[in-house]
């Protein structure tokens, strides 16, 4: 029962991404995340217009496969938005607050990676 929880809350996280991606995505195109100046980083953002929506279809089809791609979306990410926005420790440390949501449900995914795996396997 617990694991239909875990499960639908990873839905719901990686919907919520699929749609901000893809809105960012169909509204400024490639150059979505023009902010961030590294490009890597602006690869990846764009790159989860595609990964997040992926990972809701496999969770939804509950393939282990895509219990383990959300971990390492969501790892990446996470240490994406960080390092983006590092620069806001010098010049709005309260501006961190809003990398909160994304940090929270990424270690919510981590803390049930395995588990869920081990369920799923079963």
């Amino acid at each position: 029962m617990w694991a239909r929880w875990a499960l639908a809350v990873y839905l719901i996280g990686f919907l919520e991404g699929s749609c901000v991606h893809i809105l960012d995505v169909v509204r400024d195109g490639i150059h979505a995340y023009a902010a961030f100046p590294q490009v890597p980083l602006r690869g990846f953002f764009v790159s989860l217009a595609i990964l997040d929506p992926l990972v809701a279809v496999l969770v939804t089809l509950v393939r282990r496969t895509g219990i383990w791609l959300a971990g390492a979306v969501m790892v990446t990410d996470v240490c994406a938005n960080w390092w983006g926005n590092r620069h806001w420790l010098e010049d709005g440390p309260a501006r961190l607050l809003s990398l909160s949501p994304i940090t929270v449900f990424g270690l919510f995914v981590v803390a049930f990676l395995l588990p869920l795996q081990r369920t799923v396997a079963r």
